[in-house]
């Protein structure tokens, strides 16, 4: 009896060992990657988590208006996705039912994407149509440095990788020298080396000898270049700088890039950013930056996100344009004998206010944002 107790046991491990998972096995959800939004819950999430090396999740609650606007967005993108050579899955948990779960993603907002590669999440702020929306998560699987050995590769790059992430192109280096920080900054930009071009293409992005690092701000046409040293250290200060463009327009899109940055914000609050007399201010700005790099350079106007330079104590009744600097939280300063400057000599009165910071003539203010 003792010894027929055994063999069973013993036939009943092979047959675990056979199946893989014993009983649960069950219960186990098996995903497929056929372009459909796969629809997720607290019993399958983790799972599908760990089943795909990329998958981008939709947390959407089904009263919500922006969330049923996105839903075909999704639906259109995830086949296209789903055919690339490293695939990227759609899914989607309905928040609002699965609150627990939602509360373990630090779910605030609807709708909020993440997408999460190889298990760890990263917040998605890109764009939401279908179309741009591929484009900007074909980052995310493209190569860490891409080697470029035309003035035509150099084109096509340029133009493959849109408008939503800074472009690095190193000229006449080798793909050692930035695999490091490529890796490191994925999430954040766009890097390659050019290996073969001409003189047009030299001039077309305004270097002059080689090696060079050249930093493109598409959506901002900026560009800065970097002659070296090529050390890591003088290589990702330059980087880090160059992930915003030299003068920021304040909107919810940008805040979110910010919260990245850890340098303090430089702050000009206008009536309306549009305005030609804004305009020139901008300008005046970005030389400010080229000269003041541990800084960020921002501006916002009253027009167009006035609930955010109300925080800020700014107005259609202050005198403007208004100058802060900010830490990015809840605390920001004034300088004293500077809190705004008039339309005359804005360099110099930009100069006197940064002056004055430095020196730590300022006054330090709260706010609510």
């Amino acid at each position: 009896m003792r010894g027929m107790s055994k063999g069973r046991i013993w036939i009943l491990l092979c047959l675990l060992l056979l199946t893989g998972r014993g009983l649960s096995s069950e219960e186990e959800t098996k995903f497929k990657i056929d372009g459909k939004v796969i629809e997720l819950d607290e019993s399958n999430f983790d799972s599908a988590i760990s089943s795909f090396d990329y998958i981008l999740v939709d947390f959407y609650a089904p009263w919500c208006g922006h969330c049923k606007r996105l839903a075909p967005q999704l639906d259109e993108a995830a086949p296209i996705l789903a055919k690339l050579k490293e695939p990227i899955v759609i899914a989607k948990v309905d928040a609002d039912k699965y609150s627990r779960l939602a509360s373990k993603q630090e779910i605030d907002a609807f709708p909020t994407l993440k997408i999460f590669m190889h298990g760890i999440p990263t917040e998605y702020y890109g764009p939401r149509k279908a179309e741009l929306l591929v484009r900007y998560l074909k980052k995310f699987v493209a190569p860490d440095v891409s080697i470029l050995n035309s003035d035509a590769e150099v084109s096509d790059f340029v133009e493959n990788a849109g408008t939503f992430f800074p472009l690095f192109i190193g000229f006449g280096l080798d793909e050692s020298v930035m695999s490091n920080l490529a890796l490191k900054y994925k999430k954040k930009a766009w890097f390659a080396v050019a290996k073969d071009f001409s003189e047009d293409t030299m001039v077309l992005y305004d270097f002059d000898k080689v090696p060079a690092l050249v930093a493109l701000q598409p959506s901002y046409n900026e560009h800065n270049i970097f002659y070296g040293p090529f050390d890591e250290e003088f290589l990702e200060e330059f980087i880090k700088q160059n992930f915003l463009p030299l003068s920021v327009p304040i909107n919810q899109d940008t805040l979110n890039l910010l919260k990245d940055d850890k340098r303090k914000i430089v702050l000009a609050i206008v009536e309306d950013e549009t305005e030609e007399k804004s305009q020139k201010l901008v300008t005046t700005l970005k030389a400010a930056a080229s000269a003041n790099r541990d800084l960020v350079f921002c501006y916002v106007g009253i027009k167009q996100f006035a609930d955010f330079a109300d925080t800020f104590e700014a107005n259609k009744k202050s005198k403007l344009p208004k100058m802060v600097v900010w830490d990015g939280n809840e605390n920001y300063l004034t300088v004293i004998g500077s809190e705004s400057i008039d339309e005359e000599d804005q360099g110099s009165q930009i100069s006197r206010f940064l002056e004055g910071y430095r020196e730590g003539r300022t006054e330090q203010k709260k706010n609510s944002w």
